[in-house]
C-alpha cells in the first residue's frame, strides 16, 4: 500500500504540475455556485457555455460549469497561446507583513484584479460573445483559485511549493500540493461529501452573509487562512524555516478539514453572487 501511495503521488506530481485545487476543488466551487445562483443566471450560464466552440479550444471543453471551472488550467497546455494569463491564477502576498494587495498585483496581473475584470466583461452586453464566454470561464476558475489559501498568500516560496513536507504517510510533498490536492480531496470527500454535502452544512439563513463583501475582503481572508496553513505545518507561521521536513499528521488534518470545506463553500456562494450580478 505504501508503494502504491508513493507511485500515485509521483504520478500526480509529474502529470499535474500546474493544476490548482486539482479538479475536485474547482468543480466543487463551481457546482455550489450553479446550485446557488438565480434560475435566470443559470439559464444565462448555460446559454453562454453552449457556444464554448467560440473559444476554439477543442481539447479544453467548457460546455458545463464544471468543465469551465478547470478550463483555465487546461489551456496552460496550449503554451504560448495563453502564457500571458499565467500570473492571473494567484497573488503571493507576504503573510508575515501587513496585507497589501496593490503592491502585490503589478499592472492588474493577479487573481483578484482579474476576477473584477471578468465581472465587468461579463456584465457588458456590447462585448463579443466569445469575450464574454472567456470572461465567464476565467471567472469560475479564478474564484476557485482565490479561495485556495496558497494562491492568496505565502512567504516568497512560490505559494508554498518550496516548503517541503510530508502528508501523513505520504512523504516528499510540499505545502502547496497538500492544500491543492491531498488535503482538498480528503476534506471535500469527508461526509457529507461533495459540493452538495458542503453546501448542506451552511444554513440557508447564513449564505447571504457569507457571500457578502468585496474581492479585496475575500483576498484578505484567504491570505489569513494561508498564514494559518503555515502555522499548522511548522508551528510558527513566520518563524524560521524548519531544517527537517515537517509532517502534517492526522490530528492536524482533522482540524484543517473544516477550514478547507469552508473555503470551498465561501468560493461557491461568492461566485454565485458575482454571476447573479453580472447575468441575473
Amino acid at each position: 500500500m505504501i508503494r502504491l501511495l508513493l507511485a500515485f503521488t509521483a504520478l500526480i506530481a509529474v502529470s499535474s504540475p500546474a493544476a490548482a485545487w486539482w479538479e475536485y476543488g474547482h468543480e466543487s466551487v463551481a457546482t455550489i455556485a450553479m446550485a446557488s445562483a438565480k434560475p435566470s443566471t443559470q439559464r444565462a450560464i448555460r446559454r453562454l457555455l453552449a457556444h464554448d466552440r467560440l473559444l476554439e479550444t477543442p481539447t479544453c471543453p467548457a460546455r458545463t460549469v464544471e468543465q469551465a471551472s478547470v478550463w483555465a488550467d487546461c489551456v496552460k497546455g496550449l503554451k504560448d497561446r495563453y502564457s500571458y494569463a499565467y500570473n492571473w491564477h494567484y497573488q503571493n502576498i507576504d503573510i508575515c507583513k501587513p496585507f497589501d494587495i496593490k503592491a502585490n498585483c503589478p499592472d492588474g496581473n493577479c487573481v483578484s484584479r482579474q476576477i473584477e475584470r471578468d465581472v465587468r466583461l461579463l456584465k457588458d452586453r456590447s462585448q463579443p460573445e466569445r469575450v464574454r464566454i472567456e470572461a465567464l470561464v476565467f471567472l469560475v476558475h479564478f474564484m476557485g483559485d482565490l479561495h485556495q489559501p496558497l494562491h492568496a498568500g505565502d512567504r516568497h516560496d512560490r505559494g508554498g511549493n518550496d516548503v517541503k513536507a510530508n502528508y501523513g504517510a505520504i512523504p516528499n510533498t510540499n505545502l502547496h500540493s497538500i492544500w491543492d490536492g491531498l488535503l482538498a480531496d480528503r476534506a471535500i470527500s469527508t461526509p457529507p461529501g461533495g459540493a452538495k454535502g458542503i453546501l448542506s452544512q451552511v444554513p440557508v439563513a447564513d449564505r447571504a452573509a457569507m457571500a457578502s463583501g468585496t474581492v479585496e475582503d475575500w483576498s484578505r481572508e484567504s491570505w489569513q487562512v494561508a498564514h494559518d496553513a503555515y502555522a499548522a505545518l511548522i508551528g510558527e507561521a513566520c518563524g524560521p524555516k524548519p531544517d527537517a521536513r515537517p509532517t502534517l499528521d492526522e490530528a492536524k488534518v482533522q482540524t484543517l478539514i473544516p477550514v478547507l470545506r469552508l473555503q470551498v463553500a465561501r468560493g461557491g456562494l461568492r461566485l454565485a453572487r458575482l454571476l447573479d450580478e453580472a447575468l441575473g
